[in-house]
């Protein structure tokens, strides 16, 4: 039994299509696709489309991640169509234009994937922990907290949401967080996902890391619209992708508050995360000149 699991796309579509093509060539007997298709990235409504196939023509498990709900979100006729609340959110609006008609696909999306190995030995997928898909499995996790977070424990847990690869033995269970397909936060911005082997009497478990089109991403961001029509934080998304390092929780925890009470613009707010020394060098056309 062969098993591929892929998560955290973000919109990126060449890194999907070298994670695709690989996974083709594997030829597995199980693919599931662990959230986050959507959002963070210029080509949303392309990877959806390309996954709703692949799920109806192959048979692939499409998961919910935490950004489908996120681009869902702006849908609510509360959401604000102006003014800081809505810019801080203005990517997610460009993803759900995109995605358009394919919406209602997202809302009925499942939460979990199990399969069981001829012995009986449980493989679980969620998007993040079996207690919110925003609860993050990170190599710095204690052993405390990550026992409630896979119960009740499998054999293998599967996990994305970090965009931090991570393989470890728990008790009796195998951990497994597989990274992302399009946007990798491990200084690695090679694409990544996970296969796991039912051979002998045991799973096995690999994280591959591929190398594809960083010209062709970096073209979508302009092509799609994106970098114009997604808002200042856009600039920090493409940032991250160059960097392989996230930079919207540093963001947030800096600027957000004074954003959302207007002390700060957005646009300027995110030109001071530019400006942090380890960020400058990954600055600069497409996007913004710091």
């Amino acid at each position: 039994m062969k098993v591929a699991v892929l998560s955290d796309i973000h919109g990126n579509l060449p890194a999907l299509h070298a994670v695709v093509a690989d996974i083709d060539a594997w030829a597995p007997d199980i693919v599931v696709v662990d959230g986050d298709i959507v959002n963070r990235g210029p080509n949303s409504g392309n990877c959806l489309a390309w996954m709703l196939e692949r799920r109806e023509s192959h048979g692939w498990h499409l998961l919910l991640g935490n950004h489908e709900e996120f681009v869902l979100d702006c849908e609510g006729p509360e959401q604000p169509l102006s003014g800081p609340a809505y810019e801080i959110k203005q990517f997610a609006h460009f993803a759900l234009a995109q995605v358009n008609g394919m919406a209602a696909e997202l809302r009925t999306l499942p939460g979990i994937f199990e399969c069981l190995s001829p012995n009986g030995d449980m493989l679980r997928v969620v998007h993040a922990s079996m207690r919110s898909n925003r609860d993050g499995i990170y190599p710095e996790t204690p052993n405390d907290i990550l026992r409630k977070q896979i119960a009740p424990a499998p054999a293998v847990f599967v996990t994305g949401h970090t965009h931090r690869p991570l393989m470890r033995p728990v008790d009796d269970t195998l951990v497994v967080n597989i990274g992302s397909v399009g946007s990798p936060f491990d200084d690695d911005r090679r694409a990544g996902y996970g296969r796991f082997i039912w051979k002998g009497d045991e799973w096995q478990a690999e994280i591959v890391r591929l190398a594809y089109d960083f010209g062709q991403i970096e073209k979508d961001y302009v092509r799609s619209g994106f970098l114009e029509q997604g808002g200042p934080l856009a600039q920090l998304m493409l940032v991250e992708l160059r960097k392989a390092r996230g930079l919207i929780h540093r963001w947030a925890g800096r600027y957000e508050s004074a954003v959302l009470s207007g002390h700060i613009t957005l646009e300027e707010s995110v030109r001071q995360i530019l400006g942090d020394e380890d960020v400058r060098p990954f600055t600069g056309p497409p996007g913004w000149t710091v």
